[in-house]
């Protein structure tokens, strides 16, 4: 069996299904009145996590598997369940703001306010990692982190500001 290929099957199944929860959840929310910022920037961000599973797709062929960076790699898999299963109908890959509830405060929200963006930020450097990419986990980390400056600022305006400038 060629273990690369298996583990990566398990991420892309795994973050198609997550789209499949936020499609649903984003179509929710917004019906029942909440709006969505930082629209323009999503789909860079996509099209940057959809390359970073491409690259790997293409570059992990029979490559060795770090089993101690695997285990980092399933630690932050429970770590992306805590947080999607805190937020519940409320997670979404978007930003999507309800002025009708409270913001999360418990689970992962207790000690980080972007959990998310932490476990993500992990997996993007682990994940290449696991398999001696070493090059693929710079790079992505690296703009991961400039799509993050953008995101993180608009959903901080988005949840604790106004309206205005929220097209990024």
């Amino acid at each position: 069996m060629n273990w690369p290929y298996v583990i990566m099957a398990f991420v892309t199944a795994q973050r198609l299904a997550e789209l499949v929860i936020d499609r649903r959840n984003t179509a929710r929310l917004l019906a029942d009145g909440a709006w969505e910022a930082g629209a323009r920037h999503y789909p860079v961000m996509v099209a940057m996590h959809a390359t970073w599973l491409a690259a790997l797709w293409f570059t992990v062929g029979d490559r060795p598997v770090n089993l101690p960076l695997l285990a980092v790699f399933a630690v932050l898999q429970l770590l992306r369940v805590w947080v999607l299963a805190t937020l519940g109908p409320r997670w979404t890959t978007r930003i999507i703001v309800t002025r009708s509830l409270p913001l999360v405060k418990k689970g992962p929200f207790k000690f980080l306010r972007h959990p998310n963006y932490t476990v993500v930020t992990a997996e993007i450097a682990v994940l290449p990692l696991v398999f001696g990419l070493v090059w693929i986990a710079v790079l992505f980390t690296v703009l991961n982190a400039a799509m993050l400056y953008v995101r993180i600022g608009t959903e901080n305006r988005a949840l604790y500001g106004s309206r205005e400038d929220l097209s990024v």
